[in-house]
């Protein structure tokens, strides 16, 4: 694996900021809170409940904590549930079902698993929604706090290629291992990256997908399939998230064919920052879980206020090397430790 130069890392600073000025251009549409969403309880000590898709993860632990901060900042109550997996989808819905009956909640914060059956399941309900990393495309929820995923990955993919070229690769293609069959978040991330990628000239082996349902494990296995087809190496292997990268990384770390090959995550949690460190994975899409929890709870509090809400609040996205990984490391540990 390579380190990136001083020209790549400008060329996505710039991307970065593009991003972030388009991204941010979503939060034109507004959303009030009057009506069926309108707060009937008391604004002081609200009690919110966030229930996110797993606290099995350093990812989403990191969202938790942006969550429980911003319960500390703004005088709110904050109870942080999450499902064992991001597969778990009954349990994350029986969560949600008790949320909504709970006559204490005085608001609700999900990531939803599978964002087409919260939306059913959400249709009838009474208090605030605030839906984070994953939208939900119902007229009950009040803001999206989250990633333009597909602007993003395709950040990450055009990157990619500029690593590989100077890894030393003639022949660009990668191949996606995606997180869970479905998902929507998964399918814009790996849109992202199989457009980032072409647009940089390589070429993207879409029909060749692999899927680990969000796991390190899985990603292993996945990566294990793609050498077995590829035996002559892959210039890029591009993950839905980090621990998938880490894992592939692993995977290939025995074979000569994927020395120089470029493994790109997503997340930028402080375990992955160690691995880019280490030199167990190229790069990371990194965002900001800890923020978009602590909007995502913010929102909720707005709301609660009579507050009318931007329909989408963006959260920006950056590309990390072993160029700024320790800067970036500092960055999220203070956030962790504060």
């Amino acid at each position: 694996m390579t380190k990136m130069t001083k020209r790549i890392g400008a060329a996505m600073l710039s991307t970065a900021l593009l991003l972030g000025a388009l991204t941010g251009c979503g939060g034109n549409t507004s959303s009030s809170t009057d009506g069926d969403n309108a707060a009937s309880a008391s604004t002081e000590n609200p009690h919110i409940t966030v229930v996110l898709k797993t606290l099995a993860s350093e990812y989403w632990a990191y969202v938790a904590k942006g969550c429980e901060q911003a319960g500390k900042d703004l005088g709110a109550e904050v109870d942080v549930q999450g499902a064992t997996s991001e597969t778990a989808y009954d349990e994350q819905l029986s969560m949600i079902e008790t949320v909504l009956n709970a006559s204490g909640t005085d608001a609700m914060v999900v990531a939803p698993l599978q964002s087409e059956t919260v939306a059913t399941q959400i249709a009838n309900a009474e208090i605030p929604i605030i839906a984070i990393d994953t939208n939900v495309e119902s007229d009950k929820v009040l803001s999206f706090v989250g990633f333009d995923n597909e602007a993003m990955a395709s950040m990450g993919g055009e990157a990619a290629v500029e690593a590989a070229k100077e890894a030393g690769w003639d022949t660009i293609t990668a191949i996606g291992i995606a997180g869970v069959q479905g998902d929507s978040t998964s399918e814009a991330r790996m849109g992202g990256y199989k457009k980032g990628v072409e647009k940089a000239g390589g070429t993207y082996l879409d029909a060749e997908t692999q899927y680990a349902d969000g796991v390190s494990d899985k990603a292993v296995t996945a990566m294990e399939a793609i050498i077995q087809s590829h035996p002559e190496g892959i210039a890029i292997v591009v993950c839905n998230n980090d621990d998938m990268a880490v894992g592939a990384a692993r995977a290939a770390a025995s074979y000569p064919a994927y020395k120089n090959t470029i493994f790109v995550g997503c997340g930028g949690n402080v375990a992955a920052l160690d691995a880019i460190l280490a030199g167990q994975e190229t790069m990371t899409v990194a965002v900001d879980g800890y923020d978009v929890g602590y909007r995502g709870v913010q929102a909720a509090v707005d709301a609660l206020n009579g507050k009318t809400l931007d329909k989408f609040i963006a959260s920006t996205a950056s590309i990390v090397t072993a160029d700024n990984a320790e800067e970036q490391k500092a960055i999220v540990e203070k956030k962790q430790n504060g």
